[in-house]
């Protein structure tokens, strides 16, 4: 039995390791889940993760999951490219480094925008307040002033001349604001250029099939949510509107 991913790409972790694993010709069985459509379309996934969530790695008797997990799997097994995560032990370091701070900075800020802008709408009915909306995007402007000074700086990518993991996982976060509406490269150049840098190197085909849900902004807003997961989690999601 071959590699198996488990895999909505609604997620950005989820679209990382497509990405990942396209660009680097590794052969896998997708299955895609769409985790909107409630427990019986999440199924697989669900027996593949104890955590019952995506992303997943089946590999024969072997199961996996968390984005960074997965990653680094692959990289080890599939013996792909050095520049994705160096044998040079600085190099590698600072990967780990961006990893590690990237989710307590980017990936807390990014995805809001996306449940604020659609789907707190979508599960709960209500109009979002513009206000969470501008507090969310002052954190972001935050954390991406960070980004560009501390991590990108004048480099091509985010530790040195070609592409890492820590580039992949970061513009698949990124991506998530571009597609309701909150283009965050705007005036800033030099991210823009560092995204077109990611893009070529993954391939721009490859990195707009992966985005093509998300960067439908009305297919977004047509998401049929299961009914029990939207009576589950409306009332969570209303206190986030408080």
């Amino acid at each position: 039995m071959g590699l198996e991913l488990y895999l909505d790409l609604l997620s950005q972790p989820c679209r990382s390791i497509y990405i990942f694993a396209r660009s680097n010709n590794i052969p896998f069985e997708f299955k895609h889940v769409e985790l909107f459509k409630g427990p019986s379309n999440s199924e697989g996934a669900g027996k593949v993760s104890l955590l019952k969530k995506v992303p997943a790695l089946k590999d024969g008797d072997f199961t996996l999951a968390e984005c960074t997990a997965i990653l680094l799997y692959l990289t080890r097994k599939y013996n792909t490219p050095d520049h994705w995560y160096p044998s040079d032990i600085q190099k590698r370091a600072q990967v780990d480094e961006y990893l590690s701070w990237h989710h307590a900075n980017i990936r807390s800020n990014a995805p809001k925008t996306m449940w604020i802008k659609v789907l707190i709408p979508l599960f709960t009915g209500q109009p979002l307040p513009s206000e969470k909306l501008q507090e969310v995007m002052e954190g972001l402007s935050t954390s991406l002033k960070q980004f560009e000074e501390r991590f990108l700086q004048d480099k091509a990518f985010i530790i040195g001349n070609e592409i890492s993991l820590a580039d992949l996982v970061a513009i698949v976060e990124l991506m998530q604001p571009v597609g309701v509406g909150c283009d965050i490269f705007e005036d800033r150049p030099r991210l823009m250029e560092w995204r077109r840098r990611v893009e070529d190197a993954v391939g721009q085909d490859l990195f707009f099939e992966a985005h093509e849900m998300i960067l439908n902004i009305k297919e977004l807003s047509k998401i049929q949510i299961d009914p029990q997961l939207k009576e589950q989690l409306a009332p969570v999601l209303m206190k986030m509107l408080k």
